[in-house]
């Protein structure tokens, strides 16, 4: 049975005051310094930020390039969302001081050496699945655009590849559904389900109830799905039957 859908605490009634939600975030584990690193410098870290930053007091897109280069990463890399998450950032493509203080000062971070050094970390905090699920919901408001309650369609997209690509089987046939659809977005509520959807329905739908108060946009992806997949049947049978035909011939030569 899938998980029943619940009524979020900071859902569309909280949306147009704060770009970030208020779900607790987990304590970060596995980046204290051993006893053989230096402490972390608030002054240093400043410097680092003020390095990027110049005049305008914020890393925005032409800094966070260079910054992205500094520390081996490309900018589309899910890292720099993780990165993000960490600072707390509440525009995409903008660091601001206050967050970059914050979040290096948890991550202690204050140069680019101790920062790379914590990758791998943040790599493997997308396999711990409480930690996914707060990145996931973190990037719905992290991306969406001011005074915007829903994440337009080629944004939510273009997330949904960088977060559920490489994990769900079923991302390319959803990601066709979502482009041939009606649907100029998605909303708060329908971005969080489908990572739930993702982690608990069989890749061939067979577990998926229709009663499960699932959001309609679910329960017309299933019934694309499904009415899809029988359509292409007779093409791939006839497929299948002509390569059978063809290695008896084949045999009998």
């Amino acid at each position: 049975m899938p998980v029943k859908k619940r009524k979020l605490p900071d859902s569309e009634d909280l949306g147009h005051k704060c770009k970030i939600t208020s779900f607790t975030r987990p304590q970060v584990r596995g980046v204290k310094p051993n006893g053989t690193e230096k402490q972390f410098s608030s002054k240093k870290c400043l410097a680092w930020f003020h390095k990027f930053a110049g005049p305008d007091k914020v890393v925005g897109p032409e800094a966070m390039e260079k910054f992205c280069e500094d520390i081996g990463v490309e900018p589309e890399n899910i890292i720099m969302l993780v990165l993000a998450w960490h600072l707390e950032a509440a525009k995409m493509g903008y660091f601001t001081k206050d967050e970059w203080l914050r979040g290096m000062t948890v991550l202690q971070c204050d140069c680019t050496e101790r920062l790379q050094s914590k990758l791998d970390y943040m790599r493997n905090e997308l396999n711990d699945a409480v930690a996914f699920k707060n990145i996931y919901r973190y990037a719905f408001d992290f991306a969406r655009d001011t005074n915007q309650r829903s994440l337009d369609m080629d944004t939510a997209t273009s997330m949904l590849a960088l977060l559920l690509g490489r994990t769900w089987p079923l991302f390319p046939v959803f990601r066709q559904f979502l482009e041939q659809s009606k649907y100029k977005g998605l909303n708060k509520d329908q971005w969080y389900n489908v990572l739930e959807f993702s982690r608990t329905i069989n890749t061939d739908l067979s577990n998926y109830d229709e009663d499960g108060a699932w959001p309609v946009l679910l329960d017309e992806f299933v019934e694309w799905q499904k009415t899809s997949s029988v359509s292409r049947l007779p093409y791939i049978t006839t497929k299948r039957e002509g390569e059978r035909k063809l290695i008896a011939e084949t045999t009998q030569l």
